[in-house]
């Protein structure tokens, strides 16, 4: 057989077997629609199947076809903020002496409340005081010896460089003074701030240093609550902001309080922004450390929600078909999040807008379409060929 001979068989066999798979194959309709070539006929069955009386399941009879349709809705995202933080005190400080010494005698104990200025144990102190005493001395002497010195100038026999070194004498000695009394004033170790004492790891008769740890003092009237949130929440926090935060120990305590302080930069590692929220503790029933589920709430962003079983997808994207006055509608959309029972999209269509769920694959844009429980349109009979295939 000659090559042209092969040629036109093997065309009219791939002309046959496009016709069979046309009129044969369930998505064919569909694909010949994808590829552009919807003005193929495609002819279907002119039996009626024993389902018939199903309308989900018919095939054939273009707008005539029953699909499911639900209503698009509207979601809010991105309105709350979730973050689990740690808490401190308003105020914390380790107390340490100012010199070294052997403890004489430590005057609070675990859980005691302290006054600022308040003597929480005292260093020996005996040079100290020997020290202050000396000082009185050698004051008294140069304020003796400037009293001589000024009588003496009444009559002439002192100069007035003899004054002056006296009285510059007096005011040295005052100093050296002031400089024993507080040395001897800082062999007592007093609590800076007011609050609670924590553990203290050391006792009378023990030999510190100025690095030693006498004592940790909480002021617990409030707690700072240390958080991170992801950067794109930096431009919604703003100081004042109202937050909620619950401890973890006690889930069934809400805590309310107000965001204190931002950190100026987002966390290059993390891209997360430090946030620090302060809480009221009044009945001191929280404590140092303690871990919080911190909640803020925003306006959020609002989106429509639709069936998942709605989006479809083409070469130009997801889409979805709505039904316009009894019309079928194609509508590009943008997907922005998924859910267990909903999908969160971008598009132009308002909420209330009934979408197709069920029976997609029976649309045309431009044809009329029925869901079910609703009367199909009255439309002229379509002509053989014009039906199409009803998807899965």
């Amino acid at each position: 057989m000659s090559l042209w001979k092969q040629a036109i068989v093997s065309l009219v066999l791939l002309t046959a077997a496009a016709g069979l798979w046309a009129r044969y194959f369930p998505g064919a309709s569909d694909m010949l629609t994808r590829w552009g070539l919807d003005w193929i006929p495609v002819a279907t069955a002119t039996t009626q199947p024993e389902y018939a009386d199903n309308p989900l399941q018919r095939r054939g009879g273009g707008p005539q076809q029953l699909v499911v349709a639900e209503p698009v809705t509207e979601a809010t995202i991105n309105d709350r903020l979730t973050a689990i933080g740690t808490g401190r005190a308003a105020n914390s400080v380790v107390v340490t002496p100012f010199s070294s010494g052997r403890l004489r005698e430590v005057l609070v104990g675990s859980g005691t409340s302290v006054e600022a200025g308040e003597v929480i144990a005292r260093l020996d102190s005996e040079s100290e005081q020997i020290a202050v005493d000396r000082a009185h001395i050698s004051l008294d002497d140069a304020r003796a010896r400037l009293e001589r010195i000024n009588a003496l100038r009444s009559s002439n026999t002192a100069s007035a460089v003899q004054v002056t070194e006296a009285e510059l004498a007096v005011r040295n000695a005052e100093l050296a003074l002031r400089d024993a009394e507080l040395a001897l004033a800082r062999r007592s170790i007093a609590a800076p701030i007011s609050g609670t004492v924590g553990i203290v790891p050391v006792s009378a008769g023990n030999y510190v240093t100025a690095q030693s740890e006498i004592a940790t003092i909480d002021d617990r009237s409030e707690i700072l609550v240390d958080f991170w949130v992801p950067e794109r929440y930096a431009g919604l926090v703003e100081l004042g902001a109202p937050i909620e935060a619950t401890s973890i120990a006690r889930p069934n305590e809400v805590f309310g309080g107000e965001v204190s302080a931002l950190d100026n930069r987002i966390d290059e590692q993390s891209r997360t922004l430090h946030i620090q929220a302060r809480i009221e503790n009044p009945a001191d029933t929280l404590r140092a450390g303690m871990s919080f589920r911190v909640t803020m709430r925003f306006p959020g962003d609002r989106y429509p929600a639709v069936n998942p079983l709605s989006i479809q997808w083409g070469s130009d994207g997801a889409f979805v078909w709505s039904i316009d006055n009894g019309v079928g509608r194609r509508v590009p959309v943008r997907v922005i999040q998924r859910n267990t029972d909903t999908v969160l999209i971008d598009a132009e269509i308002a909420p209330g807008t009934m979408v197709v769920t069920e029976g997609i694959h029976s649309i045309r844009e431009g044809q009329p379409v029925a869901t079910v429980g609703q009367r199909p349109p009255e439309t002229s009979q379509a002509e053989p060929g014009d039906g199409r295939r009803r998807g899965s």
